[in-house]
Formats: C-alpha cells, sequence, structure tokens
C-alpha cells in the first residue's frame, strides 16, 4: 500500500471538499459519539487516528479528553489541511483551552511504525476507512495498527460493516457505486471481525450497529494482548 495511490475519501462520489457534508447524512454524530464511549480516552493516552481525512474523529477525541495526545494520520495531505484547519478553528474558539492540540502526518496506514514506532499507541482508531481497501490493504492496516499498539491497547473501528437486511444491501449500493464493490463487498459480507482476529487481536465483538441512508455501520472493539 505504501508504493500505491489511495482511495479519495468519497471515492469516486464527489470530490473531497464535500465530504464533510455528505458522511453528515450518514447519522455521524451517533456513530462517532459510539466510537468515542468505547475509546474512552484517558490522559496521557496517546490515540491514533488512522485514515483520520478531515479531521472529525480526530478532533472529537480530543475535546473529550483535551490531556490525551491524539494522532491524525492520512495520505491525503489535502484532507489534512482541512483538518488542521477546523484544528485551528476550535483552538480560536477556545484560546483558553488547557490541553494537547492534536498531531497530523501524512502516511498510509500500513507503515505506521515508521510514523509512532513500535508499541506507541494505547488505542488505535479509525472510521470509513477499511471499507474502501482491498483485501490485502485491509490485512496490511490491521497489522501495522496491531504493531504499533501496546501489549493491552485498544482497537476502536466504526465502518461499514455486515449488511443484514434487504434495505440495507440496497442502501450501501451507494457506497459500492463510489468505492467500487470488489473492495467493499467484503464488508458488506461481515468480513471485519474475521480480519481483525487473523491479524493478531483478541476479544473481537461488534457492539454496535448503526442503519444510515448508505448501509449499516458498524463499532468494532478489540485488543491487543
Amino acid at each position: 500500500m505504501t508504493e500505491q495511490t489511495f482511495t479519495p475519501a468519497l471515492g469516486r462520489f464527489a470530490p473531497t471538499r464535500f465530504y464533510d457534508p455528505v458522511v453528515a447524512l450518514t447519522r455521524e454524530r451517533l456513530w462517532r459519539g459510539l466510537l468515542a464511549l468505547y475509546v474512552a480516552p484517558q490522559p496521557g493516552d496517546v490515540i491514533v487516528d488512522v485514515g483520520c481525512g478531515t479531521g472529525s474523529t480526530a478532533l472529537l477525541l480530543n475535546r473529550v479528553e483535551p490531556r490525551a495526545r491524539v494522532v491524525g494520520v492520512d495520505p491525503d495531505p489535502d484532507v489534512l489541511t482541512t483538518a488542521r484547519r477546523k484544528a485551528e478553528a476550535e483552538a480560536d474558539a477556545d484560546a483558553d483551552a488547557d490541553g494537547v492540540a492534536p498531531e497530523w502526518h501524512v502516511g498510509m496506514g500500513d507503515a505506521l511504525e515508521e510514523i509512532l514506532g513500535a508499541d506507541s499507541a494505547s488505542t488505535v482508531v479509525s472510521s470509513l476507512v477499511l471499507h474502501q481497501c482491498p483485501v490485502a490493504t485491509k490485512r496490511a492496516i490491521l497489522a501495522s495498527m496491531f504493531a504499533v499498539l501496546v501489549p493491552g491497547g485498544k482497537l476502536v473501528i466504526a465502518d461499514y460493516g455486515l449488511q443484514r437486511t434487504g434495505l440495507m444491501r440496497l442502501a450501501f449500493r451507494t457506497v459500492q457505486l463510489a468505492d467500487g464493490k470488489e473492495d467493499t463487498q467484503p464488508n458488506a459480507d461481515g468480513v471485519l471481525p474475521r480480519l481483525i482476529s487473523e491479524a493478531g487481536f483478541r476479544d473481537v465483538r461488534e457492539a454496535e450497529v448503526v442503519s444510515t441512508i448508505s448501509g449499516s455501520i458498524s463499532v468494532y472493539v478489540a485488543r491487543r494482548h
């Protein structure tokens, strides 16, 4: 993956500048809030947001626990420019806030050790990334997540998972039009828990399922033992 191009945030659907308004239609506040609930950030935590995009999850986690170190990683410099602008706007709006500002790094999801070092993160999160990737790349990213976590570290992923009903499978076709069926269908077939387990994680579970206009989004939680 590190030598290949990446899928833009909205795939073939629309330019990246429309990403935030489009994702807002997916009951974003609910599933991002659930992701933050399962992360449960604590002071001093090192939380890595893989494929952070425009920074929405990283900034949410920074607001929940300003004393945690939140690191956003994404291969697209343009979306990181947006993330930085959003972070600066939040900082200007709350100039008296006492905490650690989020960090932003250009990098692929399978190269986390190069960016942060092995055994360096207490929690790794990712949202709406793995469904865009070929299965081999999904595996490589999960292996990189495992490597960068400390023993006992937590993995929390919010992404399109098993599409259990005809209505959700129909709704998910919008995502498949944008990102391609070959990469997205394994998610729709429920492959993620197995891939997470095969990467070495334990206690893998689908903690939440949120129905949206573009298919159901699952929140997966696991641990590195």
